[in-house]
């Protein structure tokens, strides 16, 4: 019986552990919703922020873009800066939720934020 108090005692230490890892991931959530990235195509002529959590929060479009007759160019360059904002934030989320977890790879980790 002498084995089934230690196999308590390492269900506390886990419980313990689970409950601190959930406690980081909630501060690490909330500094993800915070913090904002930019990013910008065509030479700065569109640039669109985003957050940790792959929020599109911002898109500004310098007047000098906007032709009528060119449209698609226009979408080009929107597309373009919003693709590298989310991706900038994703890699930001990585890298934040690889301190917590030490490098784990947890699965559905990714989406509990």
């Amino acid at each position: 019986m002498k084995g089934m108090g230690n196999m308590g005692d390492m269900m506390k230490q886990m419980q313990k552990q689970a409950a601190t890892m959930q406690k980081k991931m909630e501060e690490v959530q909330q500094e993800l919703k915070e913090r904002v990235i930019e990013t910008s195509s065509g030479g700065g002529m569109v640039t669109v922020q985003a957050n940790g959590k792959q929020e599109i929060l911002n898109i500004k479009i310098d007047p000098e873009v906007v032709n009528p007759d060119d449209v698609q160019m226009l979408e080009d360059l929107v597309l373009a800066a919003v693709s590298q904002a989310l991706k900038n934030s994703q890699e930001m989320h990585q890298e934040e939720m690889s301190k917590v977890t030490g490098g784990l790879n947890v699965p559905g980790l990714s989406n509990m934020l």
